[in-house]
């Protein structure tokens, strides 16, 4: 229950933001940036930040569709996710 409440909470949290999320009820939430130039700056700015967000790019994705692998756990809290909603919004 804990999990799929933080889900909820990361996906209403990053509603308003310029990158959008894929559709997924699963514990991995894939955050679209778009070019890789971009979608590793953001992984690098949130680690700076003391969060671990990896990007994913090409090959692994198709082209212009860089990501951010956002990965919720049991083990997260509202305040850990709400941390990582915060810094988001900062760095859009």
């Amino acid at each position: 229950a804990n999990l799929f409440a933080r889900i909820a909470q990361l996906r209403d949290g990053l509603g308003r933001l310029p990158w959008r999320l894929l559709p997924s009820l699963t514990a991995i939430q894939p955050l679209i940036v778009g070019e890789n130039d971009a979608a590793v700056a953001l992984a690098n700015a949130l680690w700076e930040r003391g969060l671990w967000v990896p990007a994913i790019r090409p090959p692994t994705v198709p082209k212009g569709t860089a990501r951010l692998r956002i990965s919720v756990s049991a083990a997260h809290t509202e305040d850990d996710i709400a941390r990582l909603i915060d810094t988001l919004k900062e760095l859009a």
